[in-house]
Parts: structure tokens; sequence; C-alpha cells
């Protein structure tokens, strides 16, 4: 089975580091055009030069900080209305900030709320009718194993994940008859600034030593190891294939059996 995305163009969001890079990056190695969108301009131009290139490609990226989704919605107008269209979207943007549900302000979870469902759901509205007009669409959601099992200690993200996956597939049901699908990634614990913050934030609350913290984590693991960016970057890259045509609506963890349920 070779992957060939050669003619088709993708937008992948947090894509200046880790899993969002490592997508981007696997997306243009099998021949798409890829649209970089992060907040930090020097942080994609650094990720662009990474990208693999053929004279068929043209690698271009989006600056957006997604705490202003009106600022999100005009960029990519502009940017789509000039290079349509848009065959395959990565919706990947960071985690909310650690801590129990309990604690957490209000305003906490309307910021996570703004951030990732009416992020995504601006994204999507940008290139579905581009997609219906290809007949060919693949919305990827990278986010979290807590859709299935929430983690102790994320409780923002726990609520906010589970939102976006109950969107996903309201819109799997939807966008479905016009060739499009919608799935969601959960990784596991990846090798991500985003794992190293987690470290430091439970080594802060809990008086442990970060190397005991990750020791702890592993035994969780049967894989016995974290996941590399690229390890998720693959199951992504199968999703946004021609022979996933027929995948749609589902919650596909890449966690190495680190969850406990079906």
């Amino acid at each position: 089975m070779n992957i060939d995305l050669t003619n088709k163009r993708a937008i992948v969001c947090g894509s200046s580091q880790g899993i969002g890079k490592a997508t981007a990056i696997q997306f243009a190695a099998s021949g798409a055009s890829v649209v970089l969108v992060a907040r930090n301009e020097e942080s994609l131009r650094n990720a662009l030069r990474e990208l693999p290139a053929s004279k068929k490609q043209n690698h271009n990226f989006i600056v957006a900080d997604f705490s202003d989704p009106e600022g999100l919605k005009t960029k990519l107008h502009n940017y789509i209305s000039e290079n349509p269209p848009v065959h395959i979207l990565v919706n990947n943007t960071g985690g909310p900030k650690g801590g129990e549900a309990i604690s957490a302000d209000t305003s906490e979870y309307i910021q996570a709320f703004s951030n990732h469902l009416i992020c995504n759901q601006i994204l999507v509205q940008s290139v579905a009718d581009g997609m219906k007009k290809e007949k060919y669409g693949r919305i990827i959601n990278i986010i979290s194993t807590s859709v299935k099992q929430p983690l102790k200690g994320l409780g923002v993200s726990n609520t906010i994940r589970g939102a976006v996956a109950s969107w996903a597939k309201t819109l799997s049901s939807e966008l479905g008859p016009f060739g499009i699908t919608v799935n969601n990634v959960l990784p596991g614990a990846t090798k991500t600034e985003r794992l190293a913050a987690i470290f430091e934030n439970k080594s802060k609350s809990s008086g442990k030593d970060i190397e005991q913290i990750k020791a702890e984590m592993l035994k969780e693991i049967p894989a016995g190891r974290f996941a590399e960016p690229e390890e998720i970057a693959y199951a992504v890259t199968f999703l946004a294939s021609e022979f996933a045509s027929y995948i749609n609506g589902i919650n596909v963890p890449v966690d190495g059996g680190r969850l406990l349920c079906l």
C-alpha cells in the first residue's frame, strides 16, 4: 500500500512543533501541498523549511492565534479564496492547562471551548464547500484518549475533548454523503512539549521528582515507552488517504495499549 497525496492540499493546525509538525512532514513526504497553521511566524518558517518538496508541491503557512476566532476566520477566507480547494484538514490545538475540574474557573472552560470547538467549526466551515465540490474530504481531529477514559488532573481538557469528539461524530453523518470523512485520532503519551509540561505540573503538585512521574506513567503503558510524534502522524496520514474512504466517525487511539477500555 503506497499512500500518495499528490495534488491534495492539506491544512495542518498546530504544525510548528510536535504531532502537528510531524504530520505536516509526513503529508509532504506523501506528495501533498501543506499549509501550516500556528501563532508563531518564526516557528512556522522554520517548520516550512523542513517539509519535503517537489515541483508539484506548493507549501505555505498561515499565522493565526486560536484565541482570536474572528481573526482566524478572516485569514482562512483570504487564503482559501485565492488557493482553492483544501482536501484535508487536521484540527490540532494545544490542550488547556492542568488541574481538577472542580477547581477550574468558568472562564477556563469558555476559553478552551472557543480554542478547540469554535475554531474547529470555523476551520471546517471554511473548507467544506471545496471538499464537496471535489467529492473528497478528510477532516481529522487530534484530540486525546480522555475521550474514552478521563485523565487525572486534566479536568477542563477531559471536558472539552469530549465535546469535540461528539461534534466530530455528528459531522461525520452530515458530511459522509459528500465523500467527506470525519475521524478523531487519540494520542497517548507522546514526546512533545505538552507532555513535558504535564510532567512538570504533576511534579509541582505532588512533590515527586519528574523521573518518578515518568516511571509511574510508563507502568501504565503496555508498550513500555512514550510515543514518537511520527507514530501519531502515520495514523493521521492513513486516515487522510484514499485507503481510508470507508472509515468515518470513529476514534482511533494511538496509545501503546494504555487505555483500559475497548
